[in-house]
């Protein structure tokens, strides 16, 4: 395996995983079909980046978390109004 990647979430410094199976372990069951789509589609020039994003995709950042929300909360609440 690699060595360890680690990167601040909220002001705490988080590992960030940085092997297929350590990527997918970390994902939400239901983003898991997503990406194993996503590296088994990846040619040798994008796997890199397909590995980017899904590593910074499995590390939780709640203050996203809670905008996503927001977001979510606003967009439900203008389809009721419209």
């Amino acid at each position: 395996m690699g060595e360890s990647l680690k990167t601040f979430v909220g002001g705490a410094e988080v590992e960030v995983p940085n092997s297929i199976p350590d990527i997918r372990a970390a994902l939400p069951e239901e983003r898991r079909e997503e990406f194993d789509l996503a590296i088994n589609g990846a040619g040798v020039h994008e796997i890199q980046a397909v590995m980017r994003h899904w590593m910074l995709e499995a590390v939780p950042d709640p203050e996203a978390e809670r905008i996503l929300d927001r977001l979510a909360q606003d967009e439900a609440e203008r389809r009721s109004v419209a």
